[in-house]
């Protein structure tokens, strides 16, 4: 029945196409049992499954709509970007017997915490109430409620010293965008860091992520207001862009050279090579900001660019992750 519907209901293979065949196969299988007489329309969540010691009636043949099936279901729609329509997001919710909270987060767990994914299911189900497990190509993802404040709390609690990212608060109609960005951050995060920094929250690193949302753009940035130091040597160009940068993040010459550990004299020095090449740009507070994003666009990009070639990383999730770098962390890539 599913399979003539989808070639003769465009309707239906559309909604198909969103929420997946055996969702849709579930629905058909529900509308069938009700039309039957084998279902309550305002009756539980799920067709009830038949207890084990009855007997069954004659003539009846009875499908239950298994938990874990419904509850894929539901997952795929709310990580899907395409918006469904609220009735079908709650009939889903309701087949799943998982009440819709007003809004979600999105967890995604590293490849090292693969075998711990049920048990921490069931940690942040009991911490905030509920929670939905799901994949999106190979990794591991929970979508959880947001009740308040406490959530973050809530959350460090149950993943603190584990690989995890934790996407921004959002409607639970458009957690699929929490789960995207949670999914970036932990992709751009480089190994080797200790247990306190391997949970990561993209509330934390919003101007980085936004930066890297148009990678052509991010470049032309970058060329068009890096151009003045085209004529020098990498070391030269790697030593003036480091300075800049910690000069323009930390607002003067004594706390730059605190950030990159050098003298304060040294930091006077090479600010007077960028006053000669970058001129007025450096005395208005516009195209300072220009040069900040400029700069930061290029770190964040050479530290995507390292992870791509890094070999086996490829999609990989990290197997420590470390918080993107402000200030503190000028040195990557020599900015």
């Amino acid at each position: 029945m599913v399979d003539e519907l989808l070639c003769n209901t465009p309707l239906f293979a559309e909604i198909t196409e969103r929420i997946g065949k055996d969702a849709a196969q579930a629905a058909v299988e529900q509308a069938l049992l009700l039309a039957l007489g084998l279902g309550s329309r305002t009756g539980g969540s799920r067709v009830p499954r038949p207890r084990a010691e009855s007997r069954p009636v004659a003539g009846r043949a009875v499908t239950a709509l298994p938990d874990g099936r419904a509850r894929q279901a539901l997952f795929g729609a709310l990580a899907d970007d395409r918006c469904l329509p609220k009735d079908v997001l709650a009939e889903l919710a309701r087949q799943a017997d998982w009440p819709l909270p007003a809004r979600a987060r999105a967890v995604v767990l590293g490849a090292a915490c693969a075998g711990e994914a049920p048990q921490l299911a069931l940690q942040l189900t009991a911490a905030l109430g509920q929670g939905l497990l799901g994949t999106v190509d190979t990794d591991l993802c929970l979508i959880v409620p947001d009740p308040g404040p406490g959530t973050r709390s809530e959350l460090v609690t149950v993943l603190g010293g584990r690989v995890a990212a934790i996407g921004h608060s959002v409607p639970v109609a458009d957690v699929a965008s929490s789960l995207r960005w949670a999914r970036r951050l932990l992709s751009l995060a480089p190994a080797g860091a200790g247990p306190k920094e391997r949970l990561v929250f993209v509330d934390d690193h919003l101007s980085d992520l936004l930066l890297l949302q148009d990678e052509s753009l991010a470049r032309a940035l970058s060329a068009r207001w890096l151009h003045p130091l085209e004529g020098l040597t990498p070391r030269q160009s790697e030593r003036l862009e480091e300075t800049l940068l910690a000069w323009l993040e930390s607002g003067g010459a004594p706390e730059a050279a605190r950030t990159l550990q050098v003298h304060p004299q040294t930091i006077r020095y090479r600010l007077r090579q960028i006053e000669k090449l970058f001129g007025p740009v450096l005395r208005d507070p516009r195209m300072r900001f220009e040069l900040e994003l400029a700069l930061r666009s290029r770190r964040l990009l050479a530290q995507s660019r390292r992870l791509r070639l890094r070999p086996g990383r490829g999609r990989a999730l990290a197997a420590a992750v470390h918080p993107l770098g402000l200030a503190r962390q000028a040195r990557v890539n020599g900015l």
